[in-house]
C-alpha cells in the first residue's frame, strides 16, 4: 500500500510538470528543460554512493576492520535475500545510519561510529534491517526519480517564466507560479521520502524479527541526533535513519517540509507490529 503512494504521487509531480511546462513555456521548452533535469538527476544517481560517502565523510571498510558488524550486515542481508552491499562508517558521533547506491548489486549501508557505541545488538540489527529494507525496496531509485521530477519543475518555473513568461498578462501571477511551483515539488518529495521511512520500518523489523529493537534505537537515535551535532551536506539528509540536521520542532505548516516522519509515529507504528510475524 506505501508502495502505491509513493507511485501516486509521483504520478500526480509528473503530471503537474507537464501542465506547467506546456503553460508557461510551450511544450518545446518543457521538453528541453525536463531532458537537462533527467540527465543531471540520473548523473547523480549514477554516482550517488562515492557522493553521499563524501558528504558523510564515510570510509568504505573490510571484515578484518569491523568483523561484529560486518558478520551482522551478512547475517542480515541474506535473511533480506540481498547480495552483500559494501560497508562503511562514518567517523560521526552523531548515532546514524543510511544506505545508498544504484541497485541492490551496488548497494551501500553505512553507519557512523556513534551509532556503534551507543546502540546493543538488538538495537544495532534493527537499525540495519531498516536499511537493507531501503535496499530491497529499492528506495534510493524512487527518490531519484523524485528529485528529478522536483528539479524538472523548478526549472521549467525558473526559465520558462524568463522565456516564455515575457508574453503572460499577469506578471503578478507568474511571480507566484515561479515560487509555489518549486515548493509545491519540494514538500511532495519530502513525503515520498517520508512514506519510504515507514515502508522501510515495517520491512526492516521483519528482517530482524523483531520490531523492538529498531523501536527501541529509534527512540535513542531521536535523542542523540538532537543532543550532537553532525556536519553533513544537506542534500544527504533525507538518507539518515533520522533526520541529522536539527532545527527544532517542526509544526504547522512546516511539517510538510519534514524530510522523516515524526519519531514518536514511527515508533507507534512498529509497536503495533509485535505478534504479527
Amino acid at each position: 500500500m506505501n508502495q502505491l503512494k509513493v507511485f501516486g504521487l509521483m504520478a500526480g509531480l509528473t503530471i503537474f510538470l507537464v501542465l506547467l511546462g506546456g503553460h508557461l513555456g510551450g511544450p518545446d521548452l518543457a521538453i528541453l528543460f525536463f531532458a537537462g533535469a533527467v540527465v543531471m538527476n540520473f548523473g547523480m544517481y549514477w554516482f550517488s554512493d562515492r557522493l553521499v560517502l563524501r558528504m558523510y565523510k564515510a570510509k568504505v571498510v573490510e571484515r578484518e576492520d569491523a568483523p561484529e558488524l560486518f558478520d551482522m550486515v551478512d547475517e542480515l542481508r541474506r535473511r533480506a535475500e540481498l547480495p552483500m552491499p559494501i560497508v562503511a562508517i562514518a567517523p560521526q558521533q552523531q548515532p546514524n545510519a543510511f544506505a545508498t547506491g544504484r541497485s541492490h548489486k551496488h548497494a551501500v549501508v553505512c553507519v557512523t561510529t556513534g551509532l556503534m557505541q551507543l546502540m546493543n545488538r538488538r538495537e544495532l540489527e534493527g537499525v540495519i534491517a531498516h536499511e537493507l529494507a531501503h535496499i530491497k525496496h529499492r528506495h534510493m531509485l524512487v527518490s531519484t526519480i523524485a528529485a528529478t521530477m522536483a528539479g524538472a519543475i523548478a526549472l521549467v518555473a525558473r526559465w520558462g517564466i524568463f522565456f516564455g513568461g515575457r508574453d503572460n498578462r499577469n506578471p503578478v501571477v507568474a511571480i507566484l507560479i515561479m515560487i509555489l511551483a518549486p515548493m509545491a515539488a519540494l514538500i511532495i518529495q519530502m513525503a515520498i521520502s517520508r512514506t519510504n521511512e515507514f515502508q522501510a520500518d515495517a520491512t526492516g523489523a521483519r528482517i530482524a524479527g523483531s520490531p523492538d529493537g529498531l523501536s527501541e534505537a529509534l527512540a535513542r537515535l531521536e535523542a542523540g541526533a538532537q543532543r550532537i551535532p553532525m556536519d553533513v551536506n544537506p542534500a544527504g539528509a533525507q538518507l539518515a535513519i533520522v533526520n541529522p540536521l536539527r532545527g527544532g520542532a517542526m509544526s504547522g505548516i512546516t511539517k510538510f517540509f519534514r524530510t522523516h516522519p515524526p519519531t514518536e509515529d514511527r515508533i507507534r507504528a512498529l509497536r503495533e507490529l509485535r505478534g504479527t510475524f
